[in-house]
């Protein structure tokens, strides 16, 4: 799937240089494609292909979507608890 339309980069040539180079941020997987950010609309998703290339989130944290929905279910199960 083509990943950014300004560069034409697609999904697999970002999981290619995640292996092969292990990049840290969206500007390190351009430069090894040999292209820089032009719009940024693709470095979301580029960001998102990387983290569960590297499988970073572990669910720990308290700033991404995955921690911020197991707190809200949390909350939720303890609100029908109080309420049952």
């Amino acid at each position: 799937m083509i990943v950014c339309s300004c560069n034409v980069l697609s999904d697999h040539q970002i999981r290619s240089v995640m292996h092969a180079n292990s990049p840290r941020m969206t500007s390190q997987v351009y430069g090894c494609l040999g292209c820089s950010a032009q719009c940024g609309r693709c470095a979301r998703t580029i960001r998102r292909i990387m983290t569960q290339v590297t499988g970073a989130c572990s669910g720990d944290c308290t700033c991404c979507p995955r921690a911020l929905a197991a707190e809200a279910a949390h909350v939720d199960a303890e609100g029908a608890a109080v309420v049952a």
